[in-house]
């Protein structure tokens, strides 16, 4: 009798998460295309209209997916309930966990599969988007804050201005500045080029060196070629352009890193990197939400009032992410905090409506 009315619940939730991801997908893709519609011209428009939005479907996947699987919560118990079902369920004496338990298992097998979704499909699903996007129809947004090389660099007390090249290759046309405690100035050198030879060890060619005393008196040397110990591998200057949330994991922890021996900002990229993971863990505890309130006693308008509390979670949901994120971007607020919270939050008021529903906290019924 519980396996059975296991696979019946398992099927009911499916059966509606399917609906509803694909209805709002569908709303999306095509709202997005109304609103876009006279962007796309030019030879060959169609075909690529067509490839952008199958890539922009598998990014909305991952986007609304929580969504969708919040609100199939609340739906798939409102219509159970509707049709007498829980009330049936309840006089056979199977409690409010007869329901939590397969959807809880439902959305916690989804929340790995979106993970594994975004990590392996969506990152690169959105850089063809951005690709065809900016190639195709000549729309670059905020592109070049992405994609634009970074030149300025700083480890300890070395600041370094590499205007042209790449680690593998060598810079061209540099400047090392190295800085006192106080942040004056102690010496600038230039150089035409700077490769590396070993380790941290660099060779310069062409190259002027300013050394600055406390006194305001200035020496300079000028070499052909010198060799440096800048305390800095190629590796240090290995930083990715593009977009952190169209990075895989690897990469960001390996960006995260370097961009934190330069002395570059890594807030976004670790934001990016803990939503990874909570963004589509915190439908687990929405989903959980939605089924307590469409449990409670009482409740009129099942499957509208269903949609409605599903939209509201949604909407808190995503206010606590905006909100969050914009603490952590303006440095009141860790990004693994920010990130976690709105989850944290949701599952406090999922576990306290469970535990009114099994009668544990106010007395309350089922």
């Amino acid at each position: 009798m519980k396996g059975t009315l296991f696979r019946y619940v398992v099927r009911t939730y499916l059966q509606f998460a399917v609906g509803i991801l694909a209805a709002v997908i569908s709303i999306f893709l095509v709202v997005d295309f109304v609103d876009r519609a006279r962007q796309y011209t030019g030879e060959g428009w169609l075909w690529n209209v067509v490839v952008l939005y199958a890539n922009k479907a598998l990014v909305a996947t991952q986007q609304l997916g929580p969504v969708a699987l919040l609100l199939a919560a609340g739906t798939s118990v409102s219509s159970l309930r509707k049709r007498g079902e829980v009330t049936a369920m309840r006089s056979l004496t199977f409690g409010p966990n007869a329901l939590y338990l397969p959807i809880a298992l439902c959305v916690g097998l989804a929340c790995v599969g979106l993970i594994a979704f975004d990590e392996w499909v969506v990152v690169k699903a959105s850089q063809r988007v951005e690709e065809i996007t900016t190639q195709r129809f000549n729309r670059w947004g905020d592109w070049g804050v992405y994609h634009t090389p970074k030149q300025w660099f700083r480890k300890g007390d070395q600041i370094f201005y590499l205007r042209r090249g790449n680690a593998q290759e060598g810079f061209e046309n540099v400047a090392i500045l190295t800085v006192t405690p106080e942040f004056r100035l102690a010496r600038r050198v230039d150089a035409e080029t700077m490769r590396s030879v070993e380790g941290t060890r660099w060779m310069l060619g062409g190259v002027v060196e300013r050394s600055f005393t406390k006194d305001g008196k200035s020496q300079v040397r000028q070499m052909a070629e010198a060799e440096y110990d800048l305390g800095v591998t190629p590796h240090t200057f290995r930083l990715r352009p593009g977009r952190p949330e169209q990075m895989r994991i690897p990469v960001l922890r390996e960006q995260i890193r370097v961009r934190g021996e330069v002395g570059r900002d890594t807030r976004q990229f670790s934001l990016v990197l803990h939503n990874r993971f909570a963004h589509p863990m915190a439908s687990l505890p929405a989903a959980l939400l939605a089924v307590g309130l469409a449990l409670r006693p009482g409740r009129k308008g099942h499957l509208t009032v269903a949609i409605v509390e599903g939209l509201l979670i949604s909407v808190l949901m995503w206010g606590l992410m905006v909100v969050t994120r914009t603490l952590a971007l303006s440095e009141r607020m860790s990004p693994a905090v920010a990130a976690w919270f709105p989850v944290a939050l949701l599952s406090v008021a999922a576990a306290l409506l469970w535990l009114r529903g099994e009668g544990r906290l106010g007395g309350g019924g089922a």
